[in-house]
């Protein structure tokens, strides 16, 4: 089954969203913490831009957590919602994003 396929399934199932997040952390704790906080929600990404799926219950804790996190007067977070109709293009050795069946919480 193809990831474009696999992708409109999931989507129909539970409702998700591909997202893309990104922050820009003055604080090596707060960087820290902002790294652990989204890590629970992406499926992939590097340094400190990152793929997530999320719900709108979802997006919202995760809004909630990050606020708690950071120092909003010099810190920055970015949420943006991507068009599910838009095709995925990457490059080099990059994955298209995918909307995993499951996923482990332990």
């Amino acid at each position: 089954m193809s990831w474009e396929r696999s992708y409109r399934t999931i989507d129909v199932m539970v409702k998700r969203a591909l997202h893309v997040a990104a922050y820009d952390v003055r604080d090596p704790k707060r960087l820290r913490r902002a790294l652990q906080v989204l890590k629970k929600y992406s499926t992939g990404g590097q340094k400190s831009v990152f793929e997530c799926y999320l719900t709108e219950a979802e997006k919202r804790k995760l809004l909630a957590e990050v606020d708690e996190v950071l120092d909003l007067r010099v810190d920055s977070f970015l949420l943006v919602a991507l068009d599910e109709r838009s095709e995925v293009r990457v490059l080099g050795v990059a994955v298209p994003p995918s909307d995993p069946p499951y996923y482990y919480a332990g």
